[in-house]
Order: structure tokens, then sequence, then C-alpha cells
């Protein structure tokens, strides 16, 4: 019995060995090859090299600085003699009595953009898509510029319409005999005021971005709807929205991503940080800003803003994951 048992452990000894050397020759030879696509594409991979190095830079470099969240941060002692204070620094959002109301805030108006920049923007391109191109530049002009624009001539835009003694809504309300309304003191209209500024400036980039989605649809799918008598509103709906979807979708998720980050600009220099407007137009970020500029301490600051990148990835993570459960066709991964 010895003796067979040690022919036995033998042969495992053999068999584990030649399955190392079979893997290490896999290695190798995946090696060889990439190091072969590498010479032959030279150009090409050393093209990317700025773009690493910028993505390497301003990205994940300064991750190191997310130790700040866990530390009373002394600008003399510096980011590893400060002290270490755990999760100190998430209390002062969690235990204020505005963390309820500026979290809903930040969650119920990036749904709402989330939802109405979709719809309007697929609805917009689907329409430029009917459009001949003799109006076509025109209307895409008229959409594309409000995004260029800063959130501070933004703010003044809207200020010209809202000012309670000039604005133009307030003249036009006179001339019909009503009341100015007093729109930076009543914080009841601001919900639809900041959608509505945010539609304005945003929707015409996401409008284009499907059209070119709606552009890279193959014309023998309309020609044979033409072919069978589709009107143009069934070919719509039975092409041209069923092949966005995945486009539509990836948006999707990315945007719920953002879903605990708010626009800055807009809920600070729209509302020109009216404590009367805070109700309805106080979000984390300009929350946190306030904060920050009060108390001064940028490890408070900075375990938010790791917040709400972990949140961020954690929705992004279950986004991906309820869509692949209804169409895994349609999922990032």
């Amino acid at each position: 019995m010895q003796p067979n048992g040690s022919v036995r452990a033998g042969d495992e000894k053999r068999s584990l060995s030649l399955k190392r050397d079979a893997a290490g020759a896999g290695i190798a030879f995946k090696l060889r090859t990439e190091w072969k696509q590498f010479r032959k594409n030279g150009e090409l991979f050393m093209l990317t090299v700025p773009a690493l190095l910028f993505k390497f830079i301003f990205a994940y470099l300064p991750l190191v600085g997310l130790i700040i969240a866990f530390k009373k941060f002394n600008y003399a002692k510096g980011l590893w003699g400060s002290e270490w204070v755990g999760l100190n620094n998430f209390k002062f959002f969690f235990a204020s009595d505005n963390a309820f109301r500026i979290t809903r805030n930040t969650i119920l108006y990036n749904a709402s953009f989330i939802v109405l920049t979709t719809v309007i923007a697929v609805a917009l391109a689907i329409l430029m898509n009917e459009l001949g191109k003799r109006w076509l530049k025109l209307h895409q002009t008229a959409l594309f510029l409000p995004y260029f624009l800063s959130w501070v001539v933004v703010s003044y835009v809207t200020l010209g319409f809202l000012d309670n003694a000039s604005g133009f809504l307030n003249q036009l309300l006179q001339q019909f005999g009503a009341a100015p309304v007093k729109w930076y003191q009543e914080a009841k209209y601001w919900p639809v005021i900041l959608i509505l500024v945010h539609l304005w400036k945003s929707v015409g980039f996401s409008a284009l971005i499907y059209y070119a989605g709606i552009l890279g649809i193959d014309s023998s799918y309309y020609e044979a709807a033409r072919i069978d008598g589709a009107t143009r509103l069934q070919m719509i709906r039975s092409i041209t929205i069923p092949l966005l979807t995945p486009l539509i979708v990836i948006l999707f998720i990315v945007a719920v991503g953002q879903m605990f980050r708010a626009d800055f600009g807009l809920f600070f220099f729209v509302p020109n940080d009216t404590s009367f407007l805070y109700p309805t137009t106080d979000v984390i970020d300009t929350y946190v800003y306030r904060s920050l500029r009060v108390v001064g301490d940028i490890g408070m600051s900075s375990a938010i803003g790791l917040y709400q990148s972990v949140v961020g990835l954690a929705l992004v993570l279950a986004a991906n994951y309820g869509i692949r459960k209804i169409n895994s066709e349609n999922s990032l991964w």
C-alpha cells in the first residue's frame, strides 16, 4: 500500500506542475501577444498618455486626500499630522436639524431633472429628426446656446424676469391688474422656477445627444416601414424609441449616480442665496458651502463629499442591477 500511495502522490505533483507550467505558458503567450499589439499600434497608445496622466493627476491622485474626512484637519500639522477623529466629521450633517430637508430637496430635484430632461430631450430629438435641413441648424443653435452660459449669467437672466420692482413678470402682472409677486421672498414658487431654469439650460445638450443617437439608426428600417404603410407616429413608437432605449438607459444610469450631488451654481446663484428661500432651494452642496464658510472646517466638507460619492456609487450599481434584471442587453455591465 505504501508504494502505491507514493506513486499516486507523485502523479498528483506532476499533474500540478504541468498545470502550473501550462498556466505560466498561457500568461507568457498573452503578454507576448499584448506586447506585439502595443508595438504595432505604439503611436496610437502614445496619444493616450496625456489623457491618462491628466486622469491620474486630477482624478486618482487626489483620492489620497479622502483621509481628511476622518481627521480634524490642522494646516500647521498637515495631512498626516492632523488628529484622527473617525466618523465625527459626518455627525455635523446627520445630527443637523436641516439634514432631512436638504436631503429631501436634493433627491427630489435631481429625480425631477432626470425624468423631465429625459422625456423632453427625447421628444425634441424626435422632432428635430422630422425637420428639414433648412431649419435644423437654427433649432440646434437655439437649443444648444443656453448650455454655454454660466450660472452667474443665468442668474441675471432670471433676475430680469423675477425682480420685485422691474421684473418682466411683475410688469406683466401689473398690466393685467394683478398684484406683483415678491418672488425672492416666497419659497413656494421656487421648485417650479428651478426646474424650468434647469430645463432651459440643459435640455438642449441632452436633445443633441439623443438626436445623434437617432442619426445612427439604419435608415433601411424606416424605408421598410414606409413600404408597409406605417405612419410617422408608428415608426417613432416601433423603431425610433426601441432603438434609442439603450442610449436612454446608459444616460439614466449615469444621471442616477449624481442623485446626491446637486448643481451648486443652479441652487446658489439663481436664488441669489436668499435665506427666505432655503426651505425649497437649500440642497446638500449649498448647505455644506455655507457651513464651510462659517465654521471653516474642511474635514466636514470632505466627509460629505465622500458620503455623496459612496451613495452615488451604490445608486449606479443598484440602477444597473435593476436594469440588468429587466433587460440585460441595456445594462452597462
